[in-house]
């Protein structure tokens, strides 16, 4: 660990959460330079819904390379680039009768909702973004404007300008007038963004009634309805976006995280065709827009959607994984745990941010690479592969209790 201590900057994280180095990586686990093998419940923070080095997508990575496919181009056309499009819009749009066209941004999830906001400002001829209580959407300054977190505001050195922000989940009970009444003070607003869950923030879960009482509010406001699907999208929930079966009708959806499938990075919003008119050629950039690295793992991982059984799979995985969370709440009753999620994207309310910390780091010795998010840190958060054996699963969630229980019991 000395070459990292001592040339690595001050600002590294999770390295000081799982201090340890790791050397190579199969689905679920994760093994260091001791050969020591943990099971991941942390999956690079939502990317890796498919595992570490998934088979499949190895394989055509490989093929890929071999072959001489370009790596990187801009935003050229490759062949690549138009099979990820089009199993996209077959896989995914089609059969949702959606339609939208398909930006694909720098390659992080923050980069597309810069691009989102941009536009939703353009479009609109506003300023001001409402965001929300406990909500996560990057770190550069647009959409860290838009992040509640105080941590992570206060390395800004700038002002963050131009949001209002709303209690996530509270009823919207007249602010549609309030926002129609030229003297109320309220300025209207170019776009709503929000997360359906909020991952970063504690795995709050919006009801499907406040989503579309939020919607209707952004269409009476003239706003332009933005979904942050990075961390909640690409099955993650056991269908593909957050939001299926919701009717929203979002404006624009930002996906990132894994869409690429294999940890190689690719971001993209899907934006209404009357408002991605707006755009001019070459506006907004990146010069990572084309990886095609990413475009031959991400077509590889919309097949798992090509038909329902990876999907109920996902659900399957998730409802155990909820059931399991409830006994350790259930056996540590006074303490007043809390289970949130929705597929498999689960996370365990301890409401004690020094029992959260004690957990992972507990979990970490026992081979449980899980991390903590929420105010504190106080929500463990479970977010594995999607393609996580039952075994693995069993056993990571095995540690978890048993790292819980040691805990509170030595309290």
């Amino acid at each position: 660990m000395d070459v990292f201590e001592q040339w690595e900057s001050e600002v590294r994280g999770y390295c000081r959460t799982f201090p340890t180095v790791f050397k190579s990586a199969s689905n679920a686990r994760q093994v260091d330079e001791n050969d020591k093998s943990y099971i991941d419940f942390f999956g690079g923070a939502g990317v890796l819904n498919f595992g570490h080095n998934n088979t499949r997508m190895k394989k055509a990575l490989i093929e890929f390379i071999e072959s001489d496919g370009p790596a990187h181009s801009l935003d050229m056309s490759t062949s690549v680039k138009r099979e990820f499009i089009q199993a996209f819009v077959d896989t995914v749009m089609k059969p949702r009768k959606m339609n939208y066209k398909l930006q694909f941004t720098g390659p992080t999830g923050t980069n597309a909702v810069e691009a989102a906001l941009k536009l939703a400002r353009r479009v609109s001829g506003r300023r001001s973004v409402i965001a929300f209580t406990h909500g996560f959407h990057g770190m550069t300054l647009g959409s860290l404007a838009c992040t509640a977190n105080e941590y992570f505001r206060n390395a800004a050195g700038v002002p963050l300008e131009h949001v209002m922000r709303l209690p996530f989940g509270r009823s919207l009970e007249g602010l549609s007038d309030a926002f129609a009444d030229p003297s109320s003070g309220y300025e209207k607003p170019a776009a709503i963004l929000v997360e359906t869950i909020q991952a970063e923030g504690g795995v709050n879960v919006a009801s499907a009634e406040w989503l579309k009482e939020l919607r209707q509010f952004a269409k009476d406001a003239g706003a332009l309805f933005i979904i942050d699907d990075i961390q909640a999208g690409c099955g993650r929930t056991g269908d593909y976006f957050s939001f299926d079966g919701m009717d929203l009708d979002p404006d624009i959806v930002c996906l990132a995280k894994g869409i690429g499938g294999f940890g190689t990075p690719l971001a993209m919003n899907m934006i209404k065709p009357e408002h991605d008119k707006h755009w001019s050629p070459g506006e907004h950039t990146g010069t990572f827009r084309g990886q095609g690295f990413s475009f031959v793992a991400g077509r590889e991982a919309l097949r798992y959607f090509e038909n329902d059984a990876f999907l109920k799979e996902v659900k399957t995985k998730g409802a155990h994984m909820a059931k399991r969370l409830q006994s350790i709440a259930d056996e540590h009753a006074s303490h007043k745990f809390e289970v949130r999620g929705r597929g498999m994207i689960q996370g365990l309310d301890t409401h004690n941010p020094d029992l959260a910390k004690k957990a992972v780091s507990l979990c970490f010795e026992n081979g449980l690479l899980i991390g903590g998010c929420g105010p504190g840190g106080r929500v463990l958060k479970l977010i594995p592969p999607l393609t996580i054996s039952d075994d693995d699963l069993n056993e990571g969630v095995d540690i978890l209790a048993s790292s819980i229980s040691k805990i509170v019991g030595a309290s």
